[in-house]
């Protein structure tokens, strides 16, 4: 019987002026990270909706990770602000349901850091790796 390697679906929310031109950088470069990790471009970080986070998680995302333009350099000028204020109030809720905030990622990177985003995902993969499944996802049963 061979033990099955648990390979963690991270879900990475972009935004399209700083984070998703990091992540591209990341592979016109030629820079190896893991492939757990799909990306959804949305025009700002700020767009994120804590529902689609939560979704994320119930439809099989083992991690999440919201990523957008530094703080002060966003395209549409507080969408950052607003991703900072979701961000930590999406810990608190998962925290009240059980989950290990750790499962959710901010990340802030600009289009010139592709090795930032790189490095980040090996984190986030091998963080999601040592906790496991998520305990909604439905993957850690039998």
């Amino acid at each position: 019987m061979s033990k099955k390697i648990f390979d963690p679906n991270i879900v990475a929310f972009t935004c399209n002026w700083c984070s998703y031109g990091g992540a591209d950088l990341a592979g016109i470069s030629r820079i190896q990270y893991p492939t757990s990790a799909k990306v959804i471009r949305l025009m700002c970080s700020g767009r994120v909706d804590p529902v689609m986070v939560l979704e994320a998680f119930k439809n099989g995302a083992d991690g999440v990770i919201v990523s957008g333009c530094h703080i002060g350099d966003c395209h549409y000028s507080t969408g950052n602000y607003r991703t900072q204020v979701r961000f930590q109030a999406l810990q608190t809720a998962l925290e009240s349901i059980g989950m290990d905030p750790q499962r959710l990622r901010l990340l802030w990177a600009s289009a010139s850091e592709g090795q930032q985003w790189a490095e980040a995902i090996t984190e986030m993969t091998e963080q999601i790796k040592k906790l496991g499944p998520s305990p909604i996802s439905g993957r850690g049963k039998k």
